[in-house]
């Protein structure tokens, strides 16, 4: 049985990175899969850090399993501590660099928006929290 929401037990805390990529004035970000916890929802590209791993180096598998990018990880931007059912989400966003084309290798979609856009896209929490804070609507 799981401890999950049980008064008086610890949330279960993962830790999450994410690469805020610009090229242009256009933003990356990735739609999560339809199997995926939070389907079809839009996220700047990322995923869990690994035990032992960096962020950096998580970032950087992360984005190369999922959109075959590869990068350079920037400064830390922001950090979001948000809560889901059942669990705790520590977001990191990093700016990076990115060589090569974006492709849907373990997204469903990935497309350069420009801040203008945003709206047009539903996002997780944690993720239109960093949304909010980079189109200056808000803090993270």
């Amino acid at each position: 049985m799981s401890d999950q929401g049980r008064p008086g037990q610890p949330r279960p805390r993962i830790r999450v990175v994410a690469a805020q990529a610009e090229r242009e004035g256009r933003f990356l970000i990735t739609q999560r899969r339809p199997e995926a916890t939070l389907p079809l929802l839009w996220e700047f590209p990322g995923g869990r850090v690994e035990e032992g791993e960096s962020d950096a180096e998580a970032l950087a598998r992360e984005l190369s399993e999922k959109t075959g990018l590869s990068i350079e990880v920037g400064p830390a931007l922001m950090q979001v501590l948000h809560e889901y059912d059942g669990y705790s989400l520590e977001l990191v966003l990093y700016r990076v660099s990115t060589w090569g084309e974006a492709r849907c290798v373990r997204v469903n979609d990935a497309r350069w928006v420009s801040p203008e856009e945003f709206g047009e896209y539903e996002f997780p929490g944690a993720d239109q929290r960093t949304v909010d804070a980079l189109l200056g609507r808000g803090s993270a």
